[in-house]
């Protein structure tokens, strides 16, 4: 029977994904190379006409790249059904570890907690300076969307907020539309196959009405469903790889956990396998300390779920926008300005945070070393900067 069969190709979706999302650190172009090398050399379950197409509509997509590809890789293995089966095994491992976090972690007031959290806060500015220096060469490569990053970052740190983030997006897109030529080149065939969904229009519609729906509720985060909203406008927003969440959750969240709490979330987020989406897990359930599972399934199905039903609404029509020149040059010039996004947000608060002395200044700088010269996996800094740094500051006390 069709639908038995289908259950069955979902469960093996859900299976391989879930094993994948235990094993896939190392960030979004990690988890492509492991999907390529599973799905493509290893299973066969697509061509690399078809997966290098899959990875385009990603980039041009606000959302979790990687989460992004694996739905559609699900979706055109086991429909819809398959879609969500990847999605649950890809980002489960992940969501578990963040959310036993948030729900474990010592008190605050606890001397040796507030040193692993200094660490922690390092890390993070480490993490965060290796990421814009990796996205302004991917997406820096002309004077132009240089200076659009560098300008973007002087307006974000000048006039803070997501009003002023918004308008610098929109800015960059409508610059981007309007003067520059397109700079990517048709590579091969465009057309993915998929289980073709007759109403997929009416989706694209349906995922725009939600995104403007939760776009203008109230911000406080109050309840669960404007807990929802608030990371779904973030959702929405984020081009340009995973650390771009960063600025756009700290904006979005304010003074409703402390800075501390937040960056040390993020650090941790960078050496768990899986997504850093789920970096949401660990804030969702801070937010709603009543009821903290609720609150991180909530955050995580709201910062996730735009850019997925936005892959899944497009999916079919990517070969009619592969070839529009103008918005290729829009999307191009929003990525050279979300650059400037994460420049601003590495300033302030990451490193205004973190870096308190000459100590912790070298710190910061030979672990960005390191990382850069010696290629040191993230979870050895981890263990340095969360347990060897804060008893070196224990002894010296």
């Amino acid at each position: 029977m069709p639908a038995v069969s289908n259950i069955r190709k979902s469960l093996q979706v859900l299976w391989q994904f879930f094993w994948l999302g235990c094993i896939s650190f190392g960030g979004p172009a990690a988890h492509l190379g492991y999907f390529r090398q599973h799905f493509v050399e290893r299973l066969q379950w697509l061509d690399e006409n078809e997966y290098s197409q899959l990875i385009a509509l990603s980039q041009f997509l606000p959302g979790p790249g990687s989460s992004q590809v694996g739905f559609a890789i699900g979706y055109r293995h086991a429909g819809i059904l398959g879609a969500w089966a990847a999605f649950i095994g890809f980002t489960l491992p992940s969501f578990l570890l963040l959310l036993w976090v948030a729900l474990y972690q010592p008190p605050s007031d606890q001397p040796i907690y507030a040193l692993v959290i200094s660490g922690l806060k390092l890390l993070a500015v480490i993490v965060v300076a290796d990421a814009v220096l990796k996205m302004f060469r991917q997406f820096c490569r002309q004077r132009s969307s240089q200076l659009t990053a560098l300008l973007s970052a002087l307006l974000l740190l000048l006039f803070a907020g997501t009003s002023m983030q918004m308008a610098v997006l929109l800015l960059a897109f409508i610059i981007g539309w309007s003067f520059l030529p397109a700079q990517i080149k048709a590579n091969g065939k465009t057309t993915i196959k998929t289980n073709t969904h007759p109403l997929s229009w009416l989706l694209l519609g349906l995922t725009g009405l939600i995104i403007a729906w939760f776009w203008f509720m109230p911000e406080q985060l109050q309840s669960a469903l404007q807990l929802f909203a608030a990371f779904a406008q973030t959702g929405a927003l984020v081009f340009g790889g995973g650390h771009v969440v960063l600025p756009l959750l700290q904006s979005t969240i304010g003074e409703q956990i402390s800075s501390a709490e937040f960056l040390s979330g993020y650090a941790l987020a960078q050496a768990v396998p899986g997504p850093m989406f789920t970096l949401s897990a660990y804030l969702g359930a801070l937010l709603l300390p009543e009821t903290p599972i609720v609150g991180a399934i909530i955050a995580t199905l709201g910062l996730f779920l735009p850019g997925l039903l936005l892959m899944l609404a497009l999916l079919e029509r990517w070969q009619q926008l592969a070839h529009q020149p103008k918005l290729q040059g829009g999307v191009g010039m929003v990525n050279a300005a979300v650059v400037g996004l994460l420049i601003a947000t590495l300033i302030n608060p990451v490193a205004v945070s973190a870096i308190t002395d000459i100590a912790s200044a070298l710190a910061a700088i030979i672990g960005f070393i390191a990382l850069q010269r010696w290629r040191i996996k993230i979870g050895w800094l981890l263990l340095i900067y969360a347990l060897i740094w804060p008893l070196m500051l224990w002894m010296t006390q």
